[in-house]
Formats: structure tokens, sequence, C-alpha cells
């Protein structure tokens, strides 16, 4: 394994690599592919080269699939189970059938049929990081994360997350049981969650972020110049983002973006990257190619200035509008 050095995970004895990766494209999902066609040998080999490289982080969730995610890890990791970290989530409410409810599900009782099934289907004893995939405002944060404590006390998991939360919900959380970290987009794309205090919330607590969509789903490699550019059936069709007249005013932030890049000779991508780290955050960029997983992880060698930070940062300043990162009804899960 590669010698890439490895950074704390909040203050409760996790230790990762810079950077993690996102496994949610390499199985289909949410009725369709996710940012193109699914291969499973292909995302097998991307992930057992990740390992090669020292990037044995690897984020899932039941929902993707669902279920079929957690499988596919479960392959790629047999007979290895010692070498990886393994984050999974639960709280999108599937019923026994495998199919998702649409509701949100963090009661007592959920979440020890969701951890249950979760082991079951990454063939695996303990899960190394789980995370409430979505706020359930219908249970106190504070049962759900007394139902996640107990599975730290009898071995299932080791390490507690949520995932797009608040600061009121981390707070009320954390007093339950320490969190380790919060997951939520974050990019230079995106930084509602700063806008809002919450990353002021997790550095004063000792909690990590896990930044997923650091290249903003894709848009800041700077491949995508036109709506065409994206598949008939891609669901960032669907997002405002990258919608109508905010889809063109974000590829020109994305084009002067790209000028840095081309100048340190490194991609968008790697320079959107290496910007999440730079500021002290944990990036899971996703891929099921090992081209680009290894762009990825590199990135996580490349080192940032303080003047090269205020310059990306310039280009698009804190509070710039660049589109909503869910449609409407999706948002209402966000941020509670």
């Amino acid at each position: 394994m590669s010698n890439m050095k490895e950074v704390k995970l909040g203050s409760q004895g996790l230790t990762i690599p810079p950077i993690g990766l996102g496994c949610m494209g390499m199985t289909t999902g949410f009725g369709g592919d996710i940012y193109g066609k699914a291969d499973e040998k292909e995302a097998i080999v991307t992930i057992h080269r990740s390992l090669e490289l020292g990037g044995n982080f690897l984020d899932t969730a039941d929902i993707y699939g669902p279920f079929l995610n957690e499988q596919l890890i479960a392959k790629a990791i047999k007979g290895n189970r010692e070498k990886y970290i393994i984050a999974s989530k639960f709280g999108f409410e599937i019923d026994d059938n495998g199919q998702a409810t649409g509701a949100f599900n963090g009661s007592k009782n959920y979440i020890k049929k969701a951890v249950e099934r979760s082991l079951k289907n990454l063939g695996t004893d303990y899960i190394d990081m789980y995370y409430q995939h979505r706020l359930d405002t219908n249970t106190p944060i504070e049962e759900t994360v007394a139902a996640m404590g107990e599975l730290v006390k009898e071995g299932k998991i080791k390490y507690i997350g949520l995932s797009e939360v608040n600061s009121e919900t981390i707070r009320r959380a954390h007093q339950i049981h320490p969190l380790t970290a919060v997951q939520s987009e974050y990019s230079l794309f995106e930084r509602q969650i700063e806008e809002l205090g919450i990353l002021d919330t997790l550095k004063e607590l000792g909690i990590s972020l896990i930044a997923y969509s650091p290249v903003g789903r894709g848009f800041l490699n700077g491949t995508i110049q036109k709506p065409e550019d994206f598949n008939e059936n891609d669901f960032r069709r669907f997002i405002p983002k990258y919608q109508g007249e905010q889809f063109f005013k974000n590829v020109e932030l994305v084009n002067e973006i790209k000028k840095v890049a081309v100048e340190k000779n490194i991609t968008s991508a790697q320079l959107a990257i290496a910007w999440v780290i730079a500021k002290g955050h944990t990036p899971i960029p996703g891929t099921k190619r090992v081209k680009y997983v290894e762009e990825n992880i590199a990135a996580a060698r490349i080192s940032l200035t303080q003047d090269d930070l205020n310059r990306l940062e310039s280009i698009i300043p804190l509070g710039t509008e660049t589109g909503a990162r869910y449609d409407a009804e999706s948002m209402k899960g966000v941020n509670l």
C-alpha cells in the first residue's frame, strides 16, 4: 500500500486517509444509472486500485440500489476486510421487500433492522463509520443517537455520524454520544453549510466534515459545457444548479477555475479536491473508474497556498448563487 498520510477523523480515535472513495455510482440506484453506466468488474478493480494507493476509506449506503452497492463492496473486500474502513448509512426507510418507502426512519427498532441488513449485505460483522443518512423529524435525534450508541457497545459499529443536519441537531446528538463526523455536500460550488455556521459548530465540538460531491457532481471537472453533455437520463439534468440560465453562469465559473488548474498543470477536478483538503476537510469523490481514482488520490498530495485559496474563493465568493443542489422536495430533507 501507498504511504499516504493518515488524518484524524473527529476526536474519538478513528484515523483515515485524507481522501475517501464514494461508491454510490458503482451500481444502479434511484431508478437507473448514476453518472453513467455501472460495470461491476471495473468498479471492483477501482476499489482494489484505491487500496493499493492507500485509499481504503469506502463510503456507501443501504439506499444505494437499494442494497446493491453494499453487496458490491462485500465482493470487493472479501478476504481483506481488515484492510478497509467502511462507512455506510441508514435512514431512507426500506421495507422488507427491499423497496424504498419514501419516508425517513430513525427509530430504535428500524436502526436495529437496518444495521443487521447492512452487516449481511457488506459481508462483515462490524461497520467502521455508521451515519444517519437523513434526519427523521418524527423521532427525536436523542433517541436515534442513543440507539446508535448501543450498536457501538455491541461492537456492530465503531463510530457514529450524521448527514445533512444543522448545528442544533449536531449539538443535541453530540450530548448523547460523541459524533465522529458529519457528512454533507461541500465544494467550491456548494458552501451552504459554511454560510449557516455548521462548519464552525463542527470545529468547536471536534467533529470532522466528510465532504461528498467535492467536484460538484462532476461539474467542476470542466468537461460539461452545455446541457446536452449530460446523458438523456442523467439525474443532474433535474438539479436546479445545472438547469437553465444557472447552468451557463456556472460554466463560466468553472472555466475560470480551469485556468488556475492549467497554470498548476493539474485537472480542475484535482484542484477542487485539493481545495476541500486545504480547508481541513475530508472529501469522498465518487468514481467507478481506475483512471479517476488515481487522479483523485494524487490530488491529496497537492499543496495549495493561502494565496491559491484566496484566488479560488474570489472566483466563487462565499454567498455566490450557484443554484439549489436538489429539487425543492429533496431540499426539505437537508440541514435539519
